[in-house]
């Protein structure tokens, strides 16, 4: 179960983010969103969601009137001109855990998007104030690149602002610019439904949404419930949470996870009501609710370790037979 729009906005409450909210109809386009805050100053938002080839997934978040070239930005990334394609329609409930219309930055605060890249707009510091959906489309809200930054820190994020209608040269001489945004992990995509209807239109248009479906890009690789096939050959689509070649990741992602615990237990009121007792409730709070995510995770770690160490046998002993 993802986050809810009421827990998001307590959580910028504690994190004591400066915020306006207005209630408004379901909308779903950029269009129908500035009919009930686009008179009140700053910077309507767009936001695509994005899958590669690898199925690594990528939230684009960009002023309304921003153009975003797909293939320019797929070859900044050094994913090639075609590397970029929309995420499937099945990934928002799986992986941002929000519905149609709602993929904005406040997504990643479920945990299940720990691996989703993001890439901000430069445009939103030129704004006095920017709108955003909290994970619900029947409302916006409006803070400062203050405030969106301070969320995405509380997260372990560091904010990554970038010029979305650049058009570098990339070469054997000019490497991409953006490579470093590509995540590390991909991630195993849900299989869609048999019968698929593809959203047509112009990403241009989108809000919060900017999702469309198609048949091809859809498909993801199901994993395999073996290390290997019987060829010997590494299973493709199946990726562990963490690298089981760098140790220094995983250990970031565990006191990731902590430090973003301890920010949510630690607040005004929780300090009033525990008194000098806070340290022992904090303790206790953040070991309950962490500790079926670290086995998860360790768990993760360690199949992966065997999976790759036995790809590894394989390769250096191609007679052997297991």
């Amino acid at each position: 179960m993802g986050f809810t729009k009421e827990q998001l906005l307590a959580r910028l409450q504690e994190l004591q983010i400066d915020y306006s909210k207005y209630e408004h109809p379901v909308v779903l386009t950029v269009e129908a969103q500035a009919k009930y805050v686009g008179n009140l100053g700053g910077g309507l938002s767009k936001n695509l969601f994005l899958k590669d080839k690898k199925s690594r997934l990528y939230i684009v978040s960009a002023l309304s009137d921003t153009k975003v070239d797909l293939k320019v930005l797929s070859a900044r990334l050094g994913l090639g001109k075609g590397g970029l394609r929309m995420a499937p329609e099945e990934a928002l409930g799986e992986i941002l855990q929000v519905p149609l219309g709602c993929v904005t930055p406040f997504a990643l605060v479920n945990e299940s998007a720990r691996h989703v890249s993001l890439l901000l707009d430069q445009g939103f510091k030129s704004q006095e104030r920017c709108f955003f959906h909290p994970l619900s489309n029947d409302m916006s809200i409006s803070l400062n690149v203050s405030g969106l930054d301070t969320f995405l820190k509380s997260m372990g994020r560091d904010p990554t602002y970038v010029d979305l209608e650049a058009n570098p040269s990339v070469g054997k001489d000019q490497p991409p610019d953006l490579a470093y945004l590509v995540p590390v992990d991909s991630v195993v995509l849900p299989n869609p439904p048999e019968s698929v209807t593809s959203c047509k239109g112009s990403s241009e248009k989108y809000t919060s949404a900017d999702i469309k479906s198609t048949k091809n890009s859809d498909k993801a690789s199901k994993p395999s419930a073996s290390p290997h096939n019987a060829k010997n050959k590494p299973v493709k689509g199946v990726k562990p949470a963490c690298s089981t070649t760098n140790v220094d990741r995983f250990v970031e992602e565990i006191l990731d996870k902590a430090s973003a615990l301890l920010l949510t237990e630690i607040s005004e009121e929780s300090i009033k009501q525990h008194g000098g007792q806070l340290g022992t409730v904090v303790s206790n709070n953040i070991k309950s609710r962490l500790i079926s995510e670290l086995n998860s995770t360790t768990m993760t770690f360690k199949n992966a370790a065997y999976t790759e160490g036995f790809h590894a046998g394989v390769h250096h002993h191609p007679k052997r037979t297991y």
